[in-house]
């Protein structure tokens, strides 16, 4: 309640008057007017806040006395009341931070924090699957592919891809086969119509697995040197492109198992040397059928290899990928 400016009792001195400016007390004093000369029913700064009934200035407290609880002093702020029950509007005695209600103690030295415990907070999202190693048949990864990613070529793609090289590689050893070829052909016709003729005179034969001694002297030289032929048409484009024709025409390279770039001249040794080996020692009566089987195998072999790799793949430590 403000009340307005002008003189009233001192309270710190019941003889003397005191200038009230409207909002605090100045130190401007002077002589205690006689009753009769005060202004009737003046408001005094000592009525009485909140309902309660205006105090004289013999009931304020004098200088250096306490302040008793819940006095009003002039307007001026209220002391803290000495009792621990709270006055209406003031705040209570505090407590130790450790026994407050609803508080938690902090941690780490940092002071306790109000309310309830904060609900640790989580990752958001799902947790990151562990990431493996890319390579052959780790989950979570493709496969079908090198260790550092690079897909693996299909079965169709390497088949395809080697029919057309052995088409190209069989005509680029033609001139250099076509004399033995043809002398091959020549005698086989004659080997036949002397077989029919003899079974249509009714001349009986004894049955026979092998071929005739006589076909191996043009057999073997065609075989050798188509064996070269081939040998070099594939260390040629393995080791300038890293693809022969037949490779290239269906998207599919060779390179090193643990490193891409092109293959090294021995692992292209080694693959080239595994399909030589097979067309010639497939001439060996009793050895060549065995090795049929084998070059079978060779062909069949990355249907059900985890790193889709045929035999000769093996023996090279090389893969045949996607480009």
């Amino acid at each position: 309640m403000n009340f307005p400016a002008g003189w009233y009792d001192d309270p710190q001195h019941p003889t003397q008057q005191r200038y009230w400016d409207g909002s605090v007390w100045t130190d401007e004093r002077r002589p205690r007017e006689q009753p009769s000369q005060q202004p009737a029913q003046q408001p005094s700064p000592y009525q009485g806040q909140y309902g309660q009934p205006a105090q004289t200035p013999q009931d304020q407290p004098q200088y250096g006395q306490p302040v008793q609880h819940g006095q009003v002093f002039g307007g001026a702020p209220q002391q803290q009341p000495t009792s621990d029950r709270p006055v209406y509007g003031q705040p209570g005695p505090q407590q130790p931070p450790q026994q407050q209600a609803g508080q938690q103690p902090g941690q780490y030295g940092q002071p306790p924090q109000q309310g309830y415990p904060a609900y640790p907070q989580q990752q958001q999202g799902y947790p990151a699957y562990p990431q493996q190693q890319a390579g052959y048949g780790y989950p979570g990864q493709n496969r079908f592919a090198t260790p550092d990613g690079q897909p693996l070529s299909g079965w169709w793609r390497r088949v395809g891809a080697r029919i057309i090289d052995n088409i190209l590689a069989g005509i680029a050893a033609l001139p250099l086969t076509g004399y033995f070829l043809w002398q091959y052909m020549q005698w086989l016709s004659d080997y036949f119509k002397e077989t029919f003729d003899a079974a249509a005179a009714g001349a009986s034969t004894p049955p026979t697995t092998s071929l005739p001694p006589e076909m191996y002297k043009w057999l073997i030289p065609m075989a050798l040197i188509s064996a070269a032929v081939a040998f070099a048409y594939e260390y040629f484009f393995l080791t300038k492109k890293g693809a022969t024709p037949g490779k290239m025409a269906l998207g599919i390279a060779v390179r090193l198992r643990d490193r891409p770039g092109l293959p090294s001249g021995a692992a292209v040794a080694k693959r080239a040397g595994f399909f030589a080996a097979l067309s010639v020692l497939g001439l060996v009566p009793l050895v060549g059928t065995l090795l049929g089987l084998v070059g079978l195998l060779d062909y069949l072999w990355p249907l059900w290899d985890d790193k889709k790799q045929a035999l000769h793949d093996k023996i090279a430590e090389t893969n045949v990928v996607r480009t």
